[in-house]
């Protein structure tokens, strides 16, 4: 039994068509493919594998189909010379694909290392980025805490009490705060006026500045060197400077900072401390003599009193025994002074009025004087509140003061009484000013020593402004002179207020 040879043939025909198709689908889904990502290497791969696919189904395809057509029409002939032109069409294609394989084999390799080495990139980019958040984040805080820092110590710079400067090593000043130019004399809007200024011009002594600068860079340092500044308007502040140097990283000297601290105010209390306990040592000293000597004077004046009255007044012994009544009270005056002197009691202080004080004084010199020889002008404030205050001592304040001016004018002087409120209001402020010979400026710092007199001897005691002086620092005042040879004297002692009604 034969078979048919049909079936074969439509089964080869058949094939080979449905072989074109799908080669021509498969490659059109390629080209698709490679339209949306032409730089994927699979993808690429993918195409060139189905186009020589594509090659290879076409042409085996049609050498089968042509060899069925020639077998038909009896041409073997030009089949067997045709055949080896398909076979090395259908080899070419193979050996495409393979060469693609091989190739698409490398690039993988290559493919693999670049996206191997994408993923490094793109995790070590996530870390830039994060790492950039956060620099960002604490190069804010850092500049937050700098503006912050730089806020504090600039509020300490600006706000200080004390003076605080900056120089060059030279001594060319940088910056100085708003307490250094009130207490250099200068203005808050002159800022070119100390700045690029020598400190060493301030300075009062001519090797201030080299003992300085010289114990700075020697010892990093300088504490609490006392010296005295130079001010603009002539006169001289005594301060208590400490300084340090700053260095760059070289260890180059670069800027000098100092603190300088007002010390007059301090030393004048020191004074007047000092003065205080004299004042209570010479107290207890001449309360006990006053004490010695007061008995055996009250006995002798007394005797010589006795004897005055059994005596007549032509006769000569008379005359003697007023002589000796005179030195003995001159003498009982001083006594009484010293014992003024070293009581030391709080006062007695009641509401009073100041004005009534001045005006019931001035009567007491007047009569105790001569009336037509004392020109004394009153200049009342109209405004000033009664305050609590000892009556019977600012009293003797102002005999004391009254009396020094009227022995300073003479008969041809003038003296003027002014009462003012302080700015503040916290104060009274009486100033006893008269156009005398004045006191020598050598003198100024004695004035309220006790026992220190520019009378002739037997014309006062020199305790006069010594009590005054105590009576006033005994109020909480303060009590200062004012003096200039051949012009005058003004006295003005402060008593602190306490408002109650006007004493208009």
């Amino acid at each position: 039994m034969i078979a048919s040879f049909s079936p074969i043939w439509w089964v080869d025909v058949a094939g080979s068509l449905l072989m074109i198709i799908f080669a021509f689908i498969s490659l059109g889904y390629c080209l698709r493919l490679r339209r949306l990502d032409a730089a994927d290497i699979v993808i690429n791969y993918l195409f060139w594998v189905c186009g020589a696919l594509s090659v290879f189904a076409i042409s085996r395809s049609v050498g089968h189909l042509l060899k069925q057509m020639l077998l038909l029409a009896h041409r073997e002939a030009l089949w067997l010379s045709i055949q080896p032109i398909s076979g090395a069409v259908n080899t070419c294609t193979f050996i495409v694909v393979a060469s693609v394989t091989l190739f698409f084999e490398r690039n993988w390799k290559i493919y693999g290392t670049i996206v191997k080495d994408r993923h490094e990139l793109e995790v070590a980019h996530e870390k830039l980025l994060y790492l950039n958040q956060h620099l960002e984040q604490l190069a804010e805080n850092r500049s937050a805490a700098l503006v912050a820092s730089e806020h504090k110590y600039r509020q300490i710079f600006e706000v200080s009490k004390d003076m605080i400067l900056v120089t060059h090593t030279d001594g060319q000043i940088i910056t100085i705060n708003p307490a250094g130019r009130q207490l250099m004399n200068e203005g808050q809007d002159s800022q070119t006026s100390v700045e690029g200024k020598e400190f060493q011009q301030f300075l009062s002594g001519p090797q201030d500045w080299y003992a300085i600068s010289r114990q700075i860079q020697i010892n990093g340092s300088i504490i609490n060197e006392e010296l005295d500044l130079a001010l603009r308007d002539g006169t001289r502040r005594r301060v208590l400077l400490s300084g340090s140097i700053a260095r760059t990283l070289a260890e180059e000297a670069a800027t000098f900072h100092f603190l300088i601290k007002d010390i007059q105010q301090r030393q004048l209390m020191q004074k007047q401390m000092a003065q205080a306990d004299k004042l209570a040592s010479i107290g207890e000293f001449a309360s006990g003599i006053a004490h010695e000597i007061n008995n055996p004077l009250g006995i002798i004046l007394g005797y010589t009193q006795l004897l005055l009255r059994s005596e007549d007044p032509a006769a000569d012994q008379y005359q003697d025994l007023k002589t000796i009544e005179k030195h003995v009270q001159s003498c009982k005056t001083i006594v009484e002074d010293l014992l003024n002197f070293a009581r030391t009691s709080a006062p007695s202080r009641e509401k009073s009025n100041i004005h009534a004080i001045i005006t019931d004084t001035i009567r007491f010199v007047r009569h105790h004087g001569n009336p037509d020889a004392i020109q004394i002008e009153t200049d009342f404030s109209t405004d000033l509140p009664f305050i609590r205050m000892d009556e019977k001592k600012i009293k003797q304040v102002m005999i004391n003061l009254l009396t020094n001016a009227i022995h300073a004018v003479g008969d041809e002087g003038r003296i003027r009484i002014l009462t003012r409120l302080t700015p503040s209001g916290d104060a009274i402020s009486v100033a006893v000013a008269d156009t005398g010979h004045g006191i020598p400026k050598e003198n100024l710092t004695r004035i309220f020593d006790p026992f220190f007199t520019t009378k002739p001897t037997g014309k006062g005691t020199g305790l006069g402004l010594s009590v005054s002086y105590g009576i006033i620092k005994g109020h909480g005042g303060q009590i200062q002179v004012d003096s200039e040879v051949d012009k005058g004297s003004i006295f003005t002692f402060l008593l602190p207020v306490q408002p109650v009604i006007s004493a208009r």
